[in-house]
């Protein structure tokens, strides 16, 4: 299982974790702290529905929400940093997106979600689209998340 495979890798390094999520609401979270001993490495994380908690509690920039908007590379990136600054953690996963059915623009469509993943030397950020429905899209987002923290762990 995914998140036994990085509960290992986390555990081997002595690593702490922590999220930042928007559109998924919690979903990667559950997913992490569904593992039995998920305590001793798991540190938290932020539930960032709003512009406004992005900014107070992340320490998303307002001109980034501005500029590139609140599903962008850019707030994913901050986004992970910030829950990594916020709750001390080694590395820090972050999710923003459009579930849907609605939200959607001409250039941002639905089922499109950006993840981020902040340690103290690096940051990266991954763009995704997927086709499901709002349930099958966070679903799709948090397993990509995971994926590539695994790739990362790796």
């Amino acid at each position: 299982m995914l998140t036994l495979d990085i509960a290992e890798r986390l555990l081997a390094r002595q690593w702490r974790l922590a999220v930042a999520e928007s559109a998924t609401g919690g979903l990667l979270g559950h997913w992490i702290t569904d593992v039995a001993g998920s305590s001793a490495y798991f540190w938290g994380g932020v539930i960032a529905y709003s512009n406004e908690v992005k900014r107070r509690l992340l320490g998303v920039r307002q001109e980034s929400l501005v500029r590139s908007g609140a599903v962008s590379q850019q707030v994913a990136l901050e986004m992970a940093k910030g829950a990594r600054c916020a709750t001390g953690a080694d590395v820090a996963l972050s999710i923003t997106g459009i579930a849907g059915p609605t939200g959607a623009t001409i250039y941002k469509p639905l089922g499109l979600y950006y993840i981020g993943l902040a340690t103290p030397q690096e940051c990266w950020s991954w763009r995704h689209e997927f086709a499901g429905d709002r349930h099958g899209n966070n679903e799709s987002a948090a397993r990509a998340a995971l994926m590539h923290l695994l790739n990362y762990l790796s």
